[in-house]
């Protein structure tokens, strides 16, 4: 059962540190480059070269928006010799990926 809003911030109103932590949460999502990199890594692992060449942008950038995420919490890593595989950290980022987009097409 999700947890409402208004149910948390009855539970926590006293730690505002909750609040700054969410609002971070989403600004993360706020960036049409991670939300591409969290879609494709919803199809499975995938390394850096593989999202480059899918999104059609520099490994770099790959490679930072995956910082970004990682620090996030959003992704997780694992290494396979010299290749580092890429996957989503739990189903919660998945959920909010799916939530939003059905979100944003029933307005539609």
């Amino acid at each position: 059962m999700l947890l409402k809003c208004v149910d948390y911030i009855i539970v926590s109103m006293e730690n505002a540190e909750i609040w700054g932590e969410l609002a971070d949460l989403f600004k993360i999502f706020g960036d049409s480059s991670r939300i591409r990199i969290l879609c494709m890594l919803q199809e499975g692992e995938s390394c850096v070269s593989d999202l480059a060449g899918r999104l059609s942008i520099t490994e770099s950038a790959v490679s930072h928006q995956l910082k970004v995420l990682k620090m996030s919490k959003l992704v997780k890593n694992r290494r396979e010799g010299k290749q580092i595989f890429y996957s989503l950290a739990d189903d919660h980022v998945s959920t909010i990926l799916s939530m939003g987009r059905e979100h944003i097409l029933e307005e539609k």
